[in-house]
Order: structure tokens, then sequence, then C-alpha cells
């Protein structure tokens, strides 16, 4: 049995939590133990985890309550749906990787192990089909940004000898501001019904250092062109609203940073943690992320949280999302040393 700790908090920190008979116990149970090592698979809602069980939700509920009393399952609620992971220091007990070793085997038996990358791509649809709805475009939308604006940028900026990406650029609204500050700007789009708006934004203002790619950030031509930045990567990344579409947001930020240079940023502009279910319709697939999950994110993309502020409201533009916290953050690519070319 493990040690208690002194108080209520660090006893249930502990895992497991229970005495070694009501552990066996707790996992002596086939629905359990599957559950338990999908969750150690992937950060699963209880919808999807009856989806893969082929459980309804009330005996989902039912199973991965003593697991989480047991200290061995972290339940996380985002607006109503409730999402279930495995505990970190969970699988370091003994009896638990046993029965993990075990969950697995039946998970692989009955195939639901193998649907997982099924679920959480499925997330994904509902993003894919929004932007990808043909949209009329109001001309006034491309009208050419202030010449004072374009100055400025050129004066203060920086990254005058540096690369920009910009991540699901869309219509191309950020090239207004990265096209005048940055030597190259590559845009990055995979719905191609977007980028028609980005295209007539580069072709009426005449930007000559953009290049548009229509696709995924993991693809060939993106991989191409990022190395093409000195060898090197790019120097900046921008992703605009684009993280709470993403099935998996650590493995989009682990994908924007392996075409970063050593030490490039990666700069979100996105939601903060809020419980507005109507922007489910919208394609979204996370209600915003708050200081636990970006330093979640950060920690399995390998990337430092260099800094998070709130977005001061003046700044939030129009739209169905104006009502919502919205956040900027930057990650940072650890600069790379001797030791990690050398083990």
């Amino acid at each position: 049995m493990l040690q208690n700790g002194n108080s209520e908090t660090s006893r249930r920190a502990q895992a497991p939590s229970l005495d070694r008979w009501d552990l066996y116990r707790t996992l002596a149970e086939p629905l359990r133990l599957r559950l338990l090592a999908l969750v150690a698979e992937e950060e699963l809602a209880v919808g999807e985890l009856a989806d893969l069980l082929r459980e309804s939700q009330p005996n989902v509920s039912r199973a991965w309550t003593p697991l989480r009393d047991a200290g061995l399952v972290v339940a996380r609620r985002e607006g109503t749906r409730v999402f279930l992971r495995l505990r970190e220091e969970a699988e370091k007990d003994a009896v638990v990787q046993d029965a993990l070793a075990q969950g697995r085997m039946l998970a692989e038996k009955d195939g639901s192990i193998a649907r997982v990358a099924e679920i959480v791509a499925a997330r994904d649809l509902a993003a894919r089909a929004y932007f990808d709805a043909p949209r009329d475009r109001d001309p006034e939308t491309l009208k050419a940004p202030p010449a004072e604006l374009a100055a400025y940028l050129f004066a203060v900026s920086p990254y005058r000898d540096q690369v920009a990406l910009d991540a699901g650029t869309g219509d191309g609204g950020l090239l207004d501001v990265l096209a005048p500050a940055f030597a190259k700007v590559i845009a990055v789009d995979r719905s191609g019904a977007q980028l028609q708006g980005a295209r007539a934004r580069v072709a009426m203002r005449g930007y000559r250092n953009v290049k548009i790619i229509e696709g995924d950030l993991d693809s060939p031509q993106v991989k191409q062109e990022a190395k093409k930045a000195a060898g090197k990567g790019v120097d900046v990344i921008f992703a605009v609203r684009m993280l709470h579409h993403a099935s998996k947001p650590a493995e989009l930020v682990k994908t924007m940073a392996s075409l970063l240079a050593p030490g490039g940023r990666i700069v979100v502009l996105d939601y903060e943690r809020h419980d507005d279910e109507k922007m489910r319709d919208a394609g979204d697939v996370w209600l915003g992320f708050d200081a636990r999950a970006l330093a979640k994110i950060a920690r399995e993309a390998r990337v430092d949280l260099e800094g998070v502020a709130p977005l001061s409201p003046p700044f939030v533009p129009e739209g169905p999302d104006a009502h919502l916290p919205w956040q900027t953050l930057v990650f940072r690519k650890k600069q790379t040393t001797r030791n990690d070319h050398h083990g």
C-alpha cells in the first residue's frame, strides 16, 4: 500500500489511493480494464468512450467513476462534455501496469484501441466541413490597408530579413500585417474555398513576398518551403484561431515546431476557456484553453510556453465569437544544443 500524505489533497495526488485489496477489486472488471487502456492511449470524452466500447454512456460513467476514486483516472469537464485521461503517476504502479497490459489485450481483441485514431480524426470533420463551405466574399474586406500601417510595420519590424508562416491563413487577413514586416511569408491553409480570398488579396495588394500553399502543415510542400528559409526553418509561425479546431492541439503545435528554426516562435491567437457550446456549430473542437491545458500542450509538444496575455476587448474583431475571452500566447522552440546531437 502506498503511504498516505499529510492532507487529503496530498492523499488524492497519489495514485493509486486505495488499499491494495480494494485496488485489485476495482481492477477486476473487464470493462474498466478496457476503459483504462483507452484513456492511457488518448484523452477521450465519455461519449467517445461509449462509442469505442459499444456501451451506453451511463455504463461508461459507472465504469470510470471507481477508477477516478482510486486515483487512476483524471476527469476534466469542458462545457457539457467530460474528458478522461490516465493519471501520469498511476502508470508507475506495478499493479496498474499489469492492468493496463491486460486492458490493451482486451481492447486489441475487440478492436477498440485501433479505432481511437478514427475517433480523434472525427473531431476534425466538423471543422473541415465548416471551413470548406463556400462563402460570398465582401469586396470591402479586401480594401488596401492604410499607408500609415504599412510604413509603420516596415519601420519598426525586426523581422525584415526573416521568414514567417501564416498557419491556417484563411482569406489572408493577417497577410496585411505580415507581408510588410517580413522578407517572406508562407501562407498555408487546407481549405481551397478559404484560399480563394487569400489569393484575391495577394493579387490585389501586389504582395510579391507571399507564397500560398494549399494543404496541411505536415505536407511535403510546406516542409520543403520551410527548409528553404536559410536551411534552418522559418523564424515565426502565426496561428490565429486555429488551435481550438485541432483534434489534437499538442500534435499541431509539435508539427509547427518542426518547421521552425531553433529558438523560433509560434504566436497563437485563440480563446481562453469558455462554456459556449454553440461554438461547436462553427467547427470548434475545444472550448478554449486554460493555463493548465496550455502547459500540457507545451510539455507534450516539447516547446516552451514563453508567455500568455489576455486580448483587450477593443482588439477583438466583430463576429460570432466576439463575446468570448481571447488570449495571445507564444511558444518557443528550444535551442539546439550539443547534447541534443550526441544523446
